[in-house]
């Protein structure tokens, strides 16, 4: 800063466009690095700077609620894209006429955990249902649960007694690269009920292993949320960041606005947020962490 300080007082003295220039310039790379600094600040949890495996499952609603499901998987695969993180397919059941099911997907970075526990909780669409004869207007829900990839620094005690392993057919579209072997692996860790799948690999083995650290991963991030539940200070803001709870409004009709109803961040159109562009809700339910203000009666508001 004092460099930036010394150059300016000097090209003013000279009247120097190009040492201007380059102060500016100086001062603009010394802006986006104390925003990067302070971006860092945010993450302190011991989990934040993992890998994230992000599942995605759709609400009651049929192909509504899977064609929601397919979109908001697009939203987070075009972010993961544009951050420049890897994307993992681990297993995805689509519907029968349109979307998903549910699908899991491991996203690999720097803070991908971090920036996507956001993310956790219900997402609601409202928009014209190109399903629907009619043109009505519908509203349809969707899950979404983010967990740490965790490795042997995090110790996640499971019980093979507590587990149902079933092996399964892989799904394909056919042709010769069906696989035809009982390789696709659930597992139900029954005292939880959580339940994870892995059906990518053509190993029965390697299936298997995938979906231990999945249920693994699981299972630590509703440790944390236990332990984000117990040091919880403002009662009447635990059921804004309760897991499964509803997080999040996206409308399409009768008119355009994503509205996270935890930290009171909105947008006024949707596409840009549907394409990947999440950064300024990750940011504001970050800070909201920090400072503990949280929206106040920021529930359902919308149309």
């Amino acid at each position: 800063m004092s460099d930036a300080s010394t150059l300016f007082e000097l090209a003013q003295e000279a009247n120097d466009e190009s040492s201007l220039e380059e102060v500016a310039q100086l001062v603009q790379e010394l802006l986006n690095r104390f925003e990067k600094v302070e971006f860092q600040k945010m993450f302190s949890e011991e989990a934040d700077p993992k890998n994230a495996i992000l599942t995605i499952n759709a609400g009651a609603g049929g192909t509504e609620s899977q064609d929601w499901a397919q979109m908001l998987f697009r939203m987070y695969q075009r972010w993961a894209q544009d951050k420049g993180f890897k994307i993992e397919l681990l297993d995805a059941l689509t519907g029968e006429e349109a979307g998903i099911k549910n699908a899991t997907l491991l996203i690999s970075g720097a803070f991908a955990f971090g920036l996507l526990k956001s993310e956790a909780g219900v997402h609601r669409l409202v928009r014209i249902s190109p399903f629907d004869s009619n043109a009505r207007r519908h509203t349809s829900f969707t899950s979404v649960f983010v967990s740490p990839e965790i490795d042997d620094d995090f110790e996640v005690v499971i019980n093979p007694a507590d587990l149902r392993i079933d092996v399964y057919r892989a799904g394909g579209k056919g042709g010769q690269g069906v696989n035809t072997t009982d390789s696709a692996v659930r597992i139900t860790h029954m005292p939880s009920g959580i339940v994870v799948a892995c059906q990518q690999e053509r190993s029965q083995i390697k299936n298997k292993d995938l979906a231990m650290k999945v249920l693994r991963s699981r299972l630590y991030e509703r440790h944390l949320e236990e332990e984000r539940k117990k040091q919880a200070v403002i009662e009447d803001s635990k059921k804004d960041i309760a897991w499964g709870s509803q997080i999040r409004s996206y409308v399409l009709h009768p008119y355009k606005m994503v509205k996270d109803h935890r930290t009171g961040f909105v947008v006024p159109t949707a596409e840009k947020t549907l394409d990947g562009d999440l950064d300024g809700f990750i940011k504001s339910y970050l800070t909201c962490r920090i400072t503990g203000e949280w929206a106040r009666g920021g529930g359902d508001d919308l149309a």
